[in-house]
């Protein structure tokens, strides 16, 4: 699999003219080589595929690395690269300028001189865009976790509960059922601050009559998942009712309509005139989702500006949501894997309004 990325992003290069390109992002070193390391650098040519870390990780690499010359830098990496002379005879040369900062790059001019770095950012992530069948498996590992841990600690959602101590719970039980980490810092939003769409858990103490919503995801072999859930504390008014079957019912119909070959932002538009026809489009204030994979926020994104084109293989979230200021909100997110005739949602939770 590894030589089969390095083949495709070689002929990425070649069609954009790349005597060579710098990877130094976390994410596209762990799809390219295996590494799950902290600190290391892939320098991919034509012929030759170098990977750069440093002490810390000799023994890591050596396991987990394959297809590269290993090199264990003295110094910088990027001192270590210069040093190898990587980027010989290299006129132009890829770098990921989202990955990079200011005085990164000045560094780079300054050990690399004559040569000419060009933005590359989307050449990792069009390859990486559709999963392959283990990455799948892995994200579909991943959303069984958090499905489990979600029927598990709705006996902590009661009245006098804190929010810090639901999102504890929730990291706690990720890791008991062998999730690597949470996919990010799980959210609990209750009563009115649920009109927070990424409101961190606080103190705040659930009350009878709270909508609660839960939004967390955790990662598998490198690979995250992310689901959210609203719960009622309690009895639930009748405007609470109404708003969380108009936001289920836009998740379905999005749901219905997800398939290989729509662009990504008339799915988002799906979701986003139906809660508009009933009245709570204003207050839809986000878009209806994003790619999932060894980043938790990834292409394609599914919102009303999105360039995307949406093709089976690719793994999204649909999150559609109201949130009313004072009030509160309610979102439902799942997983799904796009098909060419539909999509499978990933994530196996209940939808329906549990009541607690």
């Amino acid at each position: 699999m590894t030589q089969r990325r390095i083949a495709s992003v070689r002929k990425a290069m070649h069609d954009r003219r790349l005597d060579a390109l710098l990877v130094s992002s976390r994410s596209r070193i762990r799809f390219l080589s295996g590494f799950s390391g902290s600190h290391a650098l892939l320098v991919l040519r034509s012929r030759a595929a170098f990977f750069i870390t440093d002490g810390r990780y000799v023994l890591q690499s050596r396991s987990e690395v394959k297809h590269f010359r290993r090199c264990i830098a003295k110094q910088s990496l990027l001192e270590e690269a210069a040093a190898q002379r990587m980027f010989l005879r290299a006129r132009r040369v890829g770098i990921e300028a989202d990955n990079l900062t200011l005085a990164q790059y000045r560094n780079l001019r300054k050990l690399f001189r004559g040569t000419t770095f060009v933005p590359a950012d989307d050449l990792v992530d069009d390859i990486a865009i559709v999963k392959e069948p283990e990455e799948v498996e892995n994200i579909r590992r991943a959303a069984a976790i958090s499905d489990t841990v979600f029927s598990e600690i709705l006996d902590s959602i009661r009245p006098g509960v804190r929010e810090r101590d639901v999102a504890a719970e929730i990291s706690f039980r990720h890791k008991s059922h062998g999730a690597e980490q949470d996919a990010f810092e799980p959210i609990v939003a209750s009563g009115e601050r649920g009109a927070l769409p990424h409101a961190r858990a606080t103190d705040r103490k659930l009350r009878r009559g709270d909508m609660v919503t839960l939004d967390f995801g955790c990662s598998h072999r490198g690979y995250h998942c992310d689901l959210t859930r609203t719960v009622s504390v309690g009895k639930v008014s009748r405007r609470q009712r109404e708003i969380y079957n108009v936001v289920l019912a836009a998740q379905q119909e999005a749901i219905n309509a997800a398939r290989g070959g729509m662009l990504a932002r008339d799915l988002d538009s799906v979701a986003r005139s139906f809660i508009a026809r009933h009245g709570y489009g204003k207050f839809f204030s986000h878009s209806l989702g994003h790619g999932l994979g060894l980043e938790i926020h990834e292409r394609p994104r599914i919102s009303a500006f999105s360039k995307d084109r949406l093709a089976a293989g690719n793994v999204i979230t649909i999150e559609p949501g109201v949130y009313i200021p004072g009030i509160g909100g309610v979102r439902i997110e799942d997983d799904v894997l796009v098909k060419n005739d539909g999509c499978e949602v990933l994530t196996t939770a209940p939808r329906e309004l549990m009541i607690i």
